[in-house]
């Protein structure tokens, strides 16, 4: 018999690790920066998560579907004891309670969006969780708040952070001086 999953990240038979995770967040229905401010709050309490930064706002343009409202977007970083499908499905939850609705619109409005962006050490392509997410490359959104928090910053099979965002110039993205 093997023993149980906790659901943690770390050694086995030891204490849990705390592993660095990059969580970005998004909004452009209703008060976009109140559901913002209430993610980052939510993820700082999360179980075995401490919340080590966040970015600035930046308002973007919204991709794909382009006749809706600018987003704002931030990206926080986590240190966390959560195992990579635990810590997915927490940020699932997280947009429920905040109201996020799946309507199954692709890049449609959204009162609130959390993604799984990177996890420490975890590389993989599956039907429910894909690492380092699999478009963040093409996502000035994501890219600028997140070289913010992390200058220099490499992805695994992707490059630096301030490399990916070379490729993304077109990309509408201003830093907002608004708090959250």
């Amino acid at each position: 018999m093997g023993k149980p999953r906790s659901g943690r990240a770390g050694d086995a038979g030891g204490a849990p690790r705390a592993l660095e995770a990059v969580v970005g967040l998004g909004a452009n229905e209703g008060d976009t920066i109140s559901a913002l401010s209430a993610a980052r709050r939510a993820l700082a309490g999360l179980p075995a998560t401490t919340l080590a930064a966040s970015s600035s706002l930046y308002q973007t343009a919204p991709i794909g579907w382009e006749d809706q409202p600018d987003f704002l977007n931030a990206v926080c970083l986590l240190r966390t004891g959560l195992a990579p499908e635990l810590l997915a499905e927490a940020l699932f939850d997280l947009e429920r309670v905040l109201g996020r609705v799946r309507t199954g619109v692709r890049n449609g409005p959204r009162a609130i969006d959390i993604d799984l962006l990177y996890y420490e050490g975890v590389v993989r392509d599956g039907p429910a969780l894909t690492l380092p997410h699999p478009r963040l490359h093409e996502r000035a959104f994501v890219l600028y708040p997140w070289a913010e928090i992390m200058p220099g910053f490499r992805i695994p099979g992707l490059g630096t952070l301030d490399d990916l965002c070379l490729g993304v110039q077109g990309q509408k993205v201003e830093r907002l001086e608004t708090k959250w």
